[in-house]
């Protein structure tokens, strides 16, 4: 039975003209605003199993942007407050599942677990799981404005003939910002242990690179020592954090990199460039061996 005329009711915003006032429509659950989440400093927590995990993923904490600085490439003022970063790939589980390589993605953060660069490779599909480990690669480095503030090359090296021959040592060229570059890093053969050196944009040595024995060891951090160009004082670490089962079965690789906080901040730029040859050197696991 319909009530007394009057003047109509109009929903109100947001709410789905179609569907009765009073009914709930899953189709726009922010239809009931008194069914908003109200804001506040801290999130919403919820007990695993009790509560459904919510579509949308959580907010980036991003570094505050630093002020612009002379004589520093646009982009590496954050690295020149910092003297230890963190490396921390993202798993990708259905390589383990497809066997399908993808893109290398890595979230780049300080001690406080601020945001302060993401680094995406930038590889076609067919070069990516033909080479697999030994293929050639672009990454990009972005800021929290998407600006790509540094791009990193590795070119295509030829592994089937002598291991000694300068021809198939591998090589990463490091542009900051993208098209001017800055230096390059590379690598030396080494009957015991991961030898690279540091270069300028001259290709002159700067800094030398020396690895553990076995970068295989199971349960232990591998730690690569960063030094002068003399081999003996030691200027920093890139350091791979053994992180149990992910780290021996999946490819989410964590890096630790320690350098002065006075370093020049294209040294900083090269010594983040190396931990990347080095990952896809020594760490990056192709799923094709993934279940031997």
């Amino acid at each position: 039975m319909s009530g007394p005329p009057g003047a109509s009711v109009l929903p109100p915003a947001g709410y789905p003209r179609d569907v009765p006032m009073g009914y709930y429509n899953p189709q726009q659950p922010s239809a009931f605003p008194y069914c908003q989440p109200t804001g506040g400093t801290h999130p919403i927590q919820y007990q695993p199993g009790n509560y459904p995990v919510p579509s949308q993923s959580a907010p980036i904490t991003w570094m505050p942007g630093p002020t612009l600085m002379p004589d520093c490439p646009p982009g590496l003022e954050y690295l020149t407050q910092l003297d230890n970063i963190h490396v921390l790939q993202h798993f990708e589980p259905l390589e383990m599942i497809t066997r399908f390589e993808t893109n290398n993605k890595y979230d780049i953060k300080n001690n406080l677990d601020q945001m302060v660069y993401i680094v995406t490779e930038d590889t076609d599909d067919f070069t990516r799981n033909a080479y697999r480990t030994l293929r050639p690669f672009v990454l990009r480095v972005t800021d929290f404005m998407g600006r790509e503030i540094m791009t990193m090359q590795r070119p295509f090296r030829c592994t089937c003939c002598c291991f000694c021959c300068p021809a198939t040592r591998q090589e990463l060229e490091v542009q900051c910002p993208p098209g001017i570059t800055i230096g390059f890093v590379m690598d030396h053969w080494n009957l015991c242990r991961a030898v690279y050196s540091i270069q300028n944009e001259k290709k002159e040595n700067v800094l030398s690179i020396r690895g553990p024995c076995s970068t295989y060891g199971c349960g232990s951090d591998s730690v690569f020592e960063v030094k002068a160009i003399d081999g003996v004082s030691n200027i920093g670490s890139i350091i791979r954090k053994w992180n149990g089962l992910m780290s021996a079965m999946g490819n989410a690789d964590h890096f630790d990199i320690h350098f002065p906080l006075d370093l020049d901040v294209k040294m900083k730029a090269m010594i983040f460039g190396a931990c990347f040859l080095i990952d896809f050197m020594y760490f990056e696991r192709s799923p094709q061996h993934s279940s031997r």
